[in-house]
């Protein structure tokens, strides 16, 4: 997608003034994994115009592979970005969605068993999910092509409210078989209790997850869920726990405060955090830590994409503030 963002905390109905680059989960996800020293690659249909080159030369300064990036159509989604305050969140409004490239592409546009061939791990997410029944039938299709060549698939259930048109009622299907495929899930008992329609006596999110994260998990087999627990203070700060549960058992990060400079990104970067732990053998304790470091380091950097390298990560996990850099 492009990003358009106002200047500073400007609402749209003020500015005069947009910034743009070019993101999405995919994006932050493979650019992400690059910096941790993986090979990172992006399915997708980009259109063959200069908009779609701009959209080409961003994602090659991320270090994104572009073998199996189609070219066509005329459209690329959008978003705009305007950033919240003190009690007022943050607001992103989508546009374009359904006529871009990507959204109108046909299955011969991919060459699935190649990008199986190549794929450790194949990351979805629920916002992708959320587009056409077209777009639906790929992701599964390739899922199970991954599964075939003994990869791994990971699913991000981000539910977006704006973009399910019927609501959870009818993500709830969807949801259940990008499921029932995945290896590795990101979710929380939000996520359970919404779209799977699970129920819990629990009264605390944290009990909440306790209750049901282990049910989902046996219900789909999942190998590993994954996530965090945000909350925002009232001195603009905020503060984040990351857990895991993996082998029946919980993991959970310390809980960490900090500041934050441009929040969008930071799940993804999570995401990435918790694929790389599991790509280099980490254990689920350094996994989890690893991930919620990623996830603060990425709300003190500009834009969605995540941009810190494992070095940094790991600095961070052990609290170094550094000073300037010589």
């Amino acid at each position: 997608m492009m990003r358009l963002q106002v200047q500073g905390y400007e609402l749209l109905t003020q500015a005069n003034k947009l910034q743009y680059s070019f993101s999405g989960t995919g994006v932050n996800v493979a650019s992400a994994m690059t910096k941790l020293g993986h090979d990172g690659y992006l399915v997708t249909k980009i259109p063959d115009n200069p908009l779609g080159d701009a959209a080409i030369s961003f994602l090659q300064r991320l270090g994104i592979v572009r073998h199996f990036i189609a070219r066509g159509g005329k459209y690329i989604g959008m978003y705009f970005l305007e950033n919240g305050f003190g009690q007022r969140a943050s607001r992103v409004t989508y546009t374009n969605r359904l006529e871009s490239s990507f959204n109108t592409a046909c299955i011969s546009d991919y060459d699935y068993d190649l990008i199986a061939e190549n794929a450790d791990i194949v990351h979805f997410c629920g916002i992708t999910l959320a587009m056409t029944e077209q777009v639906r039938a790929s992701m599964k299709t390739l899922a199970k092509k991954v599964k075939e060549k003994g990869g791994l698939v990971c699913f991000d259930c981000n539910y977006r409210p704006s973009l399910w048109d019927g609501g959870y009622a009818k993500a709830k299907s969807h949801y259940e078989d990008m499921l029932a495929l995945a290896d590795i899930v990101m979710m929380n008992e939000k996520d359970a209790m919404y779209i799977l329609g699970m129920e819990t006596k629990k009264a605390s999110k944290l009990e909440q997850l306790k209750d049901l994260i282990p049910k989902v998990a046996e219900k789909f087999a999942i190998q590993t869920v994954a996530g965090t627990h945000r909350q925002v203070n009232s001195d603009n700060t905020h503060s984040l726990q990351g857990y895991m549960y993996k082998d029946g058992a919980f993991i959970f990060s310390e809980n960490i405060s900090f500041s934050v400079y441009d929040r969008i990104g930071a799940g993804d970067a999570y995401t990435s955090g918790i694929l790389h732990g599991e790509l280099a053998g980490f254990s689920s304790e350094k996994t989890v830590r690893f991930a919620t470091a990623a996830g603060m380091l990425a709300c003190t950097i500009v834009g969605d994409t995540p941009m810190s390298t494992e070095t940094e990560i790991l600095s961070a996990m052990i609290g170094k503030t550094e000073d300037i850099k010589r």
